[in-house]
């Protein structure tokens, strides 16, 4: 019995709870509020009828007011086509210092972050073995300068033995002109000791002497004319030996030459082992520790790292992507404004300095390089900001404030309202450059239009207005884009 008891109010509290939710309904339909009349259930037709009856017995509503606008007249030259990109820092010129001569790291005299001035040796590296090259060139060099003068002595020598020769010829002709004139003499004595002899007024032992003498000077003729002949072919000899000894002395100096180009090679190969900065700048990068073993890239393989890089900074450049459909009117020397996000307020002038003239396939944006002075060094590689470059100006076209425009401008299309006898009227524009605060009018508006700026969206086509000139406004969009 307990058990159906329970159950019972289970069943009971539902229905209780249905039921006054359903008194509620009633009541609130049918029974009337204290503060209207009649019947019960007559609720809401009694308050319709109230309200018909109250507009019914109400005034006529007033005219609507003309609406007050501001309007602007297009004018002309006060738009530039601009691009506003992204720009990465970057610094001037990024040089990495290898040593071209492989050894271990001897001195390393600054490491990142250090300052450096042009010249400044940053690192040397121990290479004795060139050292020592240098060392052996050297003497080689003075070895071929000693053959040089070696050489040129002969030369004095065999010009001497020439000059020598010559004089031994004059002797010999000079000794030949006297055998000549003895050998004639001694024949006319020869010859007339022979006619004393067949007149027997002589001995024969006379006439046997006299030709001794005179067939004794015959041979002494004839040793004269042999030296004659022996001086010239010395004279011969010793213009060769000359000869020779100036082509020795050509190849002695051709041997200094070769010499001096090997201890040349020495020293050059020897420079590499000492690094210089290139030009000022700053450390930003260190790859080696003093003692490390430096390898030369011309060994190749993957291990020749720099030892150093090191940045020109007193000068930047800005990188910028220029997106396809502004690449056209980008050209060098173009003016751009840099803002730096790191360096806020401070808002550069500069102006285009470099542009690829190529798109890059993939992304089709365009490499442009603006170069910006960094006296202070307040800006640092990697910093990025915003870049303005003015692309190009129009001078001769009608030009508005974006903020006339009324909804959304499509494929060069636009809509302006326009005000003519004290009314809106809707003008369709053909659109130009757009910089975001001022748009191109190529066709649609004259310069004595009054244009409507920044129309609300109570005004609509016909509608009644009052006018209000901007005060100078072309003069002021004109200062803004600047």
């Amino acid at each position: 019995m307990s058990w159906l008891c329970t159950n019972c109010r289970w069943f009971i509290w539902p229905i209780l709870c249905a039921g006054c939710i359903a008194g509620t309904v009633y009541l609130a339909g049918y029974v009337r509020p204290p503060w209207s009349s009649g019947a019960p259930g007559s609720y809401a037709q009694t308050s319709g009828a109230q309200s018909s009856a109250s507009t019914e017995g109400e005034e006529p509503s007033q005219p609507l007011q003309p609406i007050n606008v501001k309007v602007i007249h297009p004018t002309r030259g006060t738009i530039e086509r601009v691009t506003v990109q992204v720009g990465s820092i970057q610094a001037y010129v990024t040089v990495k210092l290898h040593a071209k001569a492989s050894g271990f790291l001897k001195t390393q005299n600054v490491d990142i972050g250090d300052k450096v001035k042009h010249g400044d040796i940053l690192a040397v590296v121990d290479v004795p073995e060139i050292e020592k090259q240098v060392e052996r060139n050297s003497a080689m060099v003075e070895q071929a300068k000693a053959r040089v003068v070696q050489m040129k002595t002969k030369i004095a020598i065999a010009k001497s033995d020439l000059e020598s020769a010559k004089a031994k010829e004059v002797e010999s002709l000079a000794n030949a002109k006297s055998a000549t004139a003895w050998v004639t003499f001694r024949k006319s004595y020869y010859e007339r000791m022979k006619k004393l002899l067949a007149e027997t007024s002589i001995a024969e032992k006379v006439v046997d002497e006299a030709k001794e003498k005179y067939e004794a000077s015959v041979e002494s003729e004839n040793a004269a004319q042999a030296s004659i002949i022996s001086a010239k072919a010395l004279i011969v000899s010793m213009a060769a030996k000359i000869d020779g000894a100036i082509a020795d002395v050509t190849v002695a100096e051709s041997e200094v030459k070769v010499t001096e180009a090997e201890l040349a090679k020495a020293k050059v190969q020897l420079g590499f082992a000492t690094i210089p900065a290139p030009f000022d700048g700053v450390i930003t990068d260190r790859s080696l520790y003093e003692g490390d073993y430096v390898r030369s890239p011309s060994e190749g393989g993957a291990g020749a790292l720099p030892l150093l890089t090191i940045q020109r900074t007193d000068r930047m450049k800005v990188i910028v992507q220029i997106p396809d459909r502004e690449v056209p009117y980008a050209d060098p020397g173009d003016p751009a404004f840099v803002e730096i996000d790191a360096l806020p307020g401070e808002k550069i002038p500069a102006k285009v300095s470099r542009i690829s003239y190529s798109e890059d396939p993939h992304t089709r944006l365009m490499h442009v390089e603006i170069d910006v002075p960094n006296p202070k060094g307040a800006m640092r590689q990697g910093m990025y900001g915003r870049v303005t470059i003015i692309l190009d100006k129009s001078s001769d076209q009608l030009s508005i404030p974006s903020g006339c425009l009324t909804g959304k401008a499509e494929l060069g299309k636009g809509t302006v309202y326009v005000v003519r006898d004290g009314h809106a009227h809707r003008a369709a524009v053909r659109l130009g450059i757009d910089n975001g605060l001022r748009v191109e009018i190529l066709q649609g508006l004259t310069a004595a239009d009054d244009v409507i700026y920044q129309p609300s969206n109570a005004l609509s086509e016909d509608a009644e207005v009052t006018t209000t000139p901007l005060e100078d406004a072309a003069t002021k969009s004109a200062a803004a884009d600047r």
